[in-house]
């Protein structure tokens, strides 16, 4: 499942980019429009600057931008920043031990496609295609 952090980065995400003539967008015009809290959004963009996904600026003028076009962002990268592995069983997260089980398990045929189905997806939208 995504958590609201994730949702809520997708959100700032798309606000930025939908803003981006303004340059650096303040963080809390963002807060306003998208109906988050200041504080919650502080924490959110913490960690898509660490990703390298935007950059802020702070003085007059700050607040945030893209470091990239729309186009160039893939909404699969943006979620996991912010989620970490989205891996939906543990045998299947990388870096994960191998399961001594796997040889023989039945069901984990299911889980790489799911995974691979949920992968695909998210790595084939754009964060343009949702603007």
């Amino acid at each position: 499942m995504i958590s609201t952090k994730g949702r809520y980065a997708l959100r700032v995400m798309l606000d930025l980019a939908e803003h981006s003539e303004l340059g650096f967008v303040p963080l809390k015009d963002i807060a306003e429009r998208q109906e988050v809290s200041k504080k919650y959004l502080e924490i959110i963009v913490k960690d898509l600057v660490k990703g390298k996904l935007i950059k802020g600026s702070s003085g007059k003028g700050g607040g945030y931008t893209l470091c990239r076009k729309p186009q160039e962002y893939s909404i699969g990268e943006i979620i996991e920043i912010m989620e970490g592995n989205l891996a939906s069983v543990a045998c299947l997260s990388s870096g994960a031990e191998e399961c001594p089980r796997a040889k023989r398990c039945k069901t984990l045929p299911l889980w790489r496609e799911y995974d691979s189905m949920v992968h695909d997806f998210l790595y084939s939208k754009k964060l343009s295609d949702i603007l």
